[in-house]
C-alpha cells in the first residue's frame, strides 16, 4: 500500500456489480472494504474475483440504521482518498466523513445523492452530512440537477450512471435472435410482457395481474413472464390462480444464466415495471426491449432516465391502472413487432451511458489527479 492507493468502502458487494469493481481494480490502485450484509436478500459476489478485499461487519439496529465495524480505523491507514457509499443511515459515516476532512483526507461519495422526495428535516440532515464531502459520483442527471438547486457546487457532482456486466451483455447481443420460446410455452403468438427483478411490494406487480384480468374481460389476451424471486411471490401466485390467469403467467423464477435471460427479454414485446424500475430498465434495454414504468420520478430509481418516451419506452401515471393499461395498449399497437430501429434505440442509450467503460472514465478523471 502507498498513499496513492484509493480506499473503497462500500456498504455491500452485490453480484451484479462485479464487472465495475473489476474495472475499478484494473484502472485505479485500490483496496476494497465491503459491508457484510443488507436488509434485503441480494446475492453477494465471490470475493475471490477481486484482489485486496476485506469484509467489514455490518451491525444493524431496528432494521433502519447500521454501523460498519472497523470503518473508522481505516482513516489511520496511509490512504489519501476514500470512495464510499456514504449512506446517511450508516452511523459510521457521520463520524468518518468529518474526521477525514479534519485530518486532510479526501472523501468521495458514490450513491443516489438526492431523490426529490426529501422532507425539510431530511434535506437539512443531508446538507450537514454531505458538507465535508470532496465530490460525488451520482447515478443520474436528475439527482445532480436537484442537488444544484439545493446549493451544492456543480463541479463536485459527477454522473456515472449505473451498469450491469456490459462486456458480457454486449457479447451476447451479437448472437441474439428470435426464438419460439414463448410460442412453445404459452401455445400462442400473443404479445408478451416481461419483468425481471425481485418480486416485492415496491414493484407493484399486482398491477400487471390486474392488467391481464382487465384485458381478458375485453377479449384481449396478453402473456406475462416474471423473472426473479422474492418474498411476495407466493401472494402473487395465489392472486394469479384466484383470477384463473395461470395459462397467461410464467413464473420463471431466479435466473443467473445470462444467455437465457437474454433470450427471455429479447423475445418479449416490452418490459413493464409498475413500481420503481431500477436496473430492470438497464437489463431490458441491453437486450433491445423497451421499458414502461411510472412517471413519479421522485419515487423512482435513477435508471428511469434511460427511458426516453416513444424511443426506448414510456411512462404512465403512478399507481393509475387505467393509465398503465392505456400506455401498454398504445405501445403494442404502435410496435406489434420490435423492429431494428426500436432495438437500436435501446442499445444506443446503454452503449453511450449505462456501461462500465463510461463509469470508469469518469472515476479516472476525478480520482486520478
Amino acid at each position: 500500500m502507498n498513499n496513492k492507493t484509493i480506499c473503497c468502502i462500500l456498504n455491500y458487494a452485490p453480484h451484479y456489480r462485479l464487472s465495475i469493481y473489476v474495472k475499478i481494480q484494473e484502472h485505479l490502485n485500490c483496496h476494497f472494504y465491503f459491508g457484510s450484509k443488507l436488509q434485503t436478500n441480494i446475492k453477494k459476489i465471490d470475493y475471490n474475483n477481486l484482489d485486496n478485499v476485506t469484509e467489514l461487519k455490518s451491525i444493524w439496529f431496528f432494521n433502519k440504521v447500521y454501523v460498519m465495524y472497523g470503518m473508522l480505523r481505516l482513516l489511520f491507514k496511509p490512504y489519501k482518498k476514500y470512495l464510499i457509499t456514504g449512506q446517511i443511515n450508516c452511523l459510521s459515516n457521520w463520524f468518518f466523513i468529518p474526521l477525514a476532512r479534519l485530518i486532510g483526507k479526501e472523501v468521495y461519495v458514490w450513491n443516489h445523492g438526492w431523490y426529490g422526495k426529501e422532507s425539510y428535516l431530511e434535506k437539512t440532515l443531508k446538507k450537514i452530512f454531505y458538507m465535508p464531502v470532496n465530490g460525488f459520483f451520482l447515478y443520474g442527471q436528475y439527482a445532480k440537477n436537484l442537488m444544484i438547486k439545493e446549493g451544492f457546487k456543480e463541479h463536485k457532482l459527477n454522473v456515472v450512471y449505473n451498469s450491469l456486466d456490459y462486456e458480457k451483455t454486449a457479447e451476447i447481443r451479437k448472437a441474439i435472435h428470435k426464438t419460439n420460446l414463448f410460442e412453445n410455452y404459452f401455445s400462442n403468438k400473443l404479445p408478451v410482457i416481461v419483468f425481471i427483478g425481485r418480486i416485492q411490494k415496491n414493484k407493484k406487480l399486482e398491477m400487471l395481474i390486474s392488467f391481464l384480468k382487465e384485458q381478458k374481460l375485453k377479449g384481449e389476451i396478453y402473456n406475462l413472464v416474471l423473472i426473479g424471486e422474492g418474498n411476495d411471490k407466493e401472494e402473487l401466485l395465489n392472486l394469479v390462480k384466484s383470477l384463473k390467469l395461470d395459462r397467461q403467467v410464467w413464473f420463471f423464477g431466479a435466473c443467473y444464466d445470462e444467455s437465457k435471460i437474454a433470450e427471455l427479454i429479447f423475445n418479449a414485446n416490452v418490459c413493464v415495471s409498475p413500481g420503481n424500475v431500477g436496473l430492470t430498465a438497464i437489463h431490458s434495454l441491453s437486450y433491445g426491449t423497451p421499458v414502461i414504468t411510472h412517471d413519479s420520478f421522485s419515487h423512482q430509481m435513477p435508471e428511469f432516465e434511460a427511458i426516453i418516451p416513444n424511443l426506448t419506452g414510456n411512462f404512465f401515471e403512478e399507481g393509475n391502472l387505467q393509465s398503465m393499461i392505456e400506455v401498454i395498449e398504445n405501445w403494442i399497437k404502435l410496435h406489434p413487432v420490435k423492429n431494428e430501429e426500436l432495438m437500436k434505440n435501446c442499445y444506443k442509450i446503454i452503449d453511450e451511458k449505462y456501461n462500465i467503460f463510461y463509469q470508469i472514465k469518469i472515476f479516472k478523471e476525478k480520482l486520478l489527479n
